[in-house]
């Protein structure tokens, strides 16, 4: 009786061991795949190539440990860039008594695509033809394949795209949680040449020459000729420099999305960007977002054509035409824009 008695203890001791064991052996694997989906609380986000991918979104990219190193540099360069943008929003915030909430009409240039779940933020003069080119490809079912068969004029029709302030309040902040978000941005002084050269200097976009080149004629310049009056076809640099300054423009509505600051068509200290791309490496950047989104082997970046493009030399021209006072105040104009996505004040500028 007494050697079965102690049978018996030493059998519930090894249950108990058993059990601990399991229990433990349990506990660990649970704190391992939390860790594994945890956001690195250092910085904004983790360091991963996407920021919220799931186990399922990472097998559909091909993502697994092993591949890390090929995304790590360019995964730490967009970390970089989110920080830059989320310490220039604190320092923004901290500096100004304003405070606002996004209104569906502040989304209009959200383009959402659900297949693979991506928000594009366009930014006009930021490549933004090509990239609704290829959201019209990847939204499309089949309908496109290849971006640069569809027509410029074709990819500004706002109903070939779907636009984030087209759903529902619950849909809208689904959509802002869960999918990647990305936007492109550029020098803003070049990007604010190239939309003058565009909109201003070229004789089919007659439509610009009447809604603000008359305007802009009648404002600021001296014995202007009827026709210029008429057509507002010939509007010079400095008038048109002359224009974005002056308080009467801020007070007649929201400047045009074309000259628009990037700080307000896309609202980075509300919305926070999974990526932020760059005109001067576009090609690397939005190639990296295809792969990101899963259709990196089926679909590239169309290249651009470089010898058209506006560039800082080109800029500093234009710049040479205006007053310092002019250039101090577009600096204050567009100055979020450069703090925000670290770009540098122009050696050309001339402030008061």
């Amino acid at each position: 009786m007494k050697q079965t008695l102690l049978e018996l203890m030493r059998m519930s001791r090894i249950c108990r061991m058993v059990l601990a064991t399991c229990l433990g052996s349990f506990i660990l694997v649970i704190f391992y795949f939390q860790s594994m989906f945890q956001p690195d609380r250092r910085g904004q986000e983790t360091l991963w190539p996407h920021p919220r991918t799931p186990p399922d979104r990472a097998k559909q990219e091909g993502y697994n440990p092993t591949h890390f190193s090929e995304f790590s540099s360019a995964a730490i360069l967009h970390q970089a860039r989110r920080d830059h943008v989320a310490e220039s929003c604190r320092a923004q915030s901290a500096s100004s008594r304003k405070r606002r909430v996004l209104t569906p009409g502040d989304l209009k240039h959200l383009v959402v695509d659900e297949e693979h779940e991506l928000i594009y933020c366009y930014v006009p003069k930021v490549a933004c033809s090509n990239w609704k080119r290829v959201m019209m490809v990847l939204t499309g079912r089949g309908k496109y394949s290849d971006p640069m068969e569809i027509p410029s004029n074709e990819a500004h029709v706002p109903s070939n795209l779907k636009y984030l302030n087209q759903y529902s309040i619950a849909e809208i902040n689904h959509r802002l949680k869960s999918y990647l978000k990305f936007l492109f941005v550029r020098e803003p002084f070049e990007r604010l040449v190239s939309a003058y050269r565009n909109k201003f200097t070229l004789k089919y976009n007659s439509s610009f020459h009447r809604r603000f080149g008359t305007k802009i004629v009648r404002r600021y310049r001296k014995d202007a000729t009827q026709e210029a009056l008429l057509n507002g076809a010939d509007v010079k640099f400095q008038e048109f420099a002359e224009y974005l300054v002056d308080p009467a423009t801020q007070r007649d509505g929201p400047l045009n999305e074309h000259w628009q600051t990037v700080y307000q068509l896309c609202h980075p200290c509300h919305i926070h960007y999974d990526l932020v791309g760059k005109y001067e490496t576009l090609e690397e950047d939005a190639n990296y977002v295809l792969r990101l989104a899963g259709v990196g082997e089926s679909l590239r970046f169309p290249t651009y054509a470089k010898s058209t493009r506006t560039t800082d030399s080109m800029t500093a021209q234009f710049f040479s035409n205006i007053s310092s006072q002019q250039h101090s105040q577009l600096f204050q104009l567009y100055k979020l824009d450069f703090l925000m996505f670290n770009y540098s004040m122009p050696s050309y500028l001339r402030l008061d």
